[in-house]
């Protein structure tokens, strides 16, 4: 069996940062030695940092290699190729892929998106044409109507790794604030009394459908070994209500008030690194530096940029005064342990070698080669 070696670089692992050496074999990592090695084949890391692959949480990425521009639907299997070489190329080893099932009539693709893309998925899985591994999370639209029929199909997938709960109602959520709703559907050409009749279409949905397909969700994933996680948060008593159903994960909490409250309950928190790298919510929402400030941070996820998760782990240094290893298990080894994956996320022994070579420039974190599972992918 051959042995890849990586050395000359600095070896981030679970507590510090140190010199020496990394041995791979069999797609596993076989040896950490603090000693360099002189083995003529070694990779020489020049100084480079070594950390584990990143696994991201949640990435809507796909959806813009599907829709490059408003009218302009690019074909969905080659959508996903580019969508994985975007991912390799971040660093990103472990991608769950967020597919949102129900139709709220925010964007009416986004159905044919989810049908197609996890039949992308699993044949090109299946082939082995994908740098990345790419797992299943279903982001469930409560208030939908079609919920429940959009997600039954996919309830027993075997790829379903992680399911959120959300609620995208005007008047919660990411869109508490109903005047910042109106305006949008206001830019879209809707007079105010079609504004009044969404707004109460809305209402009207959510009051019937919310509470019935959230039972519906807990009740398929009770026992299963995927992960739930709440989403958007706002308040306390949202908050509440998802620790008492057992949901241990809050994904991208929109409140300061939301995000301790949530942490207050033992749940753990997914922050947007877009909003760290950013300076600031793209929707007027807390920004995840001062969640970093408050020690309200478990996790970043991507959402919809999969470089954001490098460079915001780096930048956490500074924001919240932690240390590298610290930072870089926000994007490695935290998400790996809320998914459950005990396989992966640090660098020692036995574990999957998921690496990448990481140089810091001027501060920029610099992604120089990528490796899954010992195979160079990027």
């Amino acid at each position: 069996m051959s042995e890849t070696v990586f050395t000359g670089g600095r070896i981030v692992m679970p507590d510090e940062v140190v010199g020496g050496s990394v041995s791979v074999g069999g797609g596993r990592i076989s040896a950490v030695d603090l000693a360099p090695s002189a083995l003529p084949g070694a990779i020489d890391l020049d100084g480079d940092l070594l950390i584990p692959g990143i696994i991201d949480l949640h990435t809507d990425n796909l959806e813009r290699q599907v829709q490059p521009r408003i009218n302009a639907r690019w074909p969905s299997r080659s959508a996903m190729i580019a969508h994985d070489a975007q991912c390799a190329g971040a660093g990103v080893t472990t991608v769950f892929d967020s597919f949102c099932v129900g139709d709220l009539g925010f964007e009416e693709d986004r159905k044919r998106t989810f049908v197609e893309g996890v039949a992308d998925l699993d044949a090109l899985t299946d082939a082995g044409l994908l740098k990345s591994e790419h797992r299943i999370h279903l982001r469930c639209e409560l208030p939908a109507p079609d919920m429940e029929a959009m997600f039954s199909p996919y309830a027993e997938h075997p790829r379903l790794s992680l399911v959120s709960l959300m609620d995208h109602s005007p008047g919660v959520g990411q869109w508490g604030n109903v005047e910042q709703f109106r305006a949008i559907l206001r830019r879209d050409g809707l007079t105010e009394t079609e504004i009044g009749a969404r707004l109460e279409q809305h209402r009207e949905g959510r009051l019937r459908w919310r509470g019935p397909n959230r039972r519906i969700v807990l009740d398929r994933m009770r026992g299963r070994p995927v992960a739930i996680a709440s989403h958007d948060d706002r308040t306390t008593d949202e908050v509440a209500e998802n620790a008492a159903d057992g949901i241990r994960i809050a994904e991208f909490p929109v409140s300061m008030e939301a995000a301790l409250a949530a942490r207050a309950h033992g749940m753990e928190v997914i922050a947007g690194a877009p909003n760290v790298v950013r300076g600031g919510s793209h929707s007027g929402n807390v920004a995840a530096a001062d969640l970093l400030r408050a020690a309200a941070v478990d996790a970043f996820a991507s959402d919809y940029v999969p470089a954001s998760l490098l460079e915001a782990s780096i930048m956490a240094i500074g924001i919240a005064e932690i240390t590298l290893p610290q930072a870089v298990a926000l994007v490695t080894d935290r998400p790996a342990r809320m998914a459950g994956l005990a396989d992966r996320g640090r660098i020692a022994p036995g574990l999957s070698a998921d690496l990448v070579r990481v140089r810091i420039h001027e501060g920029l974190p610099v992604v120089r080669g990528v490796w899954r599972q010992g195979e160079r992918v990027a």
